[in-house]
C-alpha cells in the first residue's frame, strides 16, 4: 500500500515536467524554422489554434497537478498533527479523484487535437497555392517519404509538423495515464484503502 501511494505521488508530480513540454512543444509549432511571418500571416495548420499543448495539456495540468500535490501534502501533515501514524485520516478526500478526472480530460483533449492535427498534415505552399495537400490521405502520408517534397514553404514544415504533433501525442498520452491511474489510486483508497470518504466521530 505504501509502494502505490507513493507512485501515486510521483505521478501527480510527474505532470509538471510533462505540462511544461507540452506548452513548449506547442509554442514551436507556431514558428517553422524559428520564424514568425507564417504565424502573423495565419500559414499554419488550423489545429495549432486550438492551444491544446498550451492552456490544456500545459496550464491546466499544472493546475491539476498542484492540487493533487497539496491534497496530498495536507493528508500527511494531518496524520502528523494528530500523531496517530496508521489510523484512518479523517477528513474528505473526494476532491482528489474529482481533479485527476479533470486532468484526464483536459489531457485527452490534447490528445485527441494534436492527433487530428498530425493525420490532416501540414497546411503549406505547394505548386498549386497554399493548401493542405495531404488532408485526404488519412495519415498515410506519413510513411511516404516521396510526397513531402509537394510542401515548398515554409521549409520542412512536413518534418517540423510530425515530430512535434508526435511529442505532443506521447506527452498527452503519458498525462492521460498518469492522471487515470491517479483517479483510480484515489477512488479505490476511499472505498476501500484506509481512507474515510466521511469524517468519523473521535472514539472516546
Amino acid at each position: 500500500m505504501l509502494l502505490l501511494e507513493s507512485c501515486s505521488d510521483y505521478f501527480s508530480l510527474g505532470l509538471i515536467p510533462l505540462a511544461v513540454w507540452s506548452i513548449v512543444v506547442n509554442i514551436l509549432l507556431y514558428f517553422p524554422n524559428g520564424e514568425s511571418s507564417y504565424a502573423s500571416n495565419n500559414q499554419l495548420t488550423n489545429y495549432v489554434w486550438y492551444f491544446q499543448g498550451i492552456c490544456f495539456g500545459g496550464i491546466m495540468i499544472l493546475i491539476i497537478a498542484t492540487v493533487l500535490l497539496l491534497v496530498d501534502n495536507y493528508k500527511c501533515c494531518t496524520s502528523c498533527c494528530l500523531g496517530r501514524t496508521g489510523q484512518k485520516a479523517k477528513y474528505l478526500r473526494l476532491g482528489s479523484p474529482v481533479f485527476a478526472f479533470l486532468g484526464l480530460l483536459f489531457s485527452g483533449y490534447s490528445l485527441i487535437i494534436s492527433s487530428l492535427g498530425l493525420v490532416q498534415g501540414p497546411f503549406c505552399k505547394t505548386s498549386i497555392a497554399w493548401e493542405y495537400p495531404f488532408i485526404n490521405t488519412a495519415g498515410g502520408y506519413l510513411t511516404e517519404f516521396s510526397t513531402w517534397s509537394q510542401c515548398s514553404e515554409p521549409a520542412n514544415v512536413v518534418e517540423w509538423n510530425v515530430i512535434l504533433f508526435s511529442i505532443l501525442i506521447a506527452l498527452s498520452a503519458l498525462q492521460v495515464i498518469f492522471c487515470l491511474f491517479k483517479a483510480v489510486y484515489d477512488i479505490k483508497v476511499i472505498f476501500c484503502g484506509t481512507h474515510s470518504v466521511i469524517v468519523q466521530p473521535e472514539e472516546i
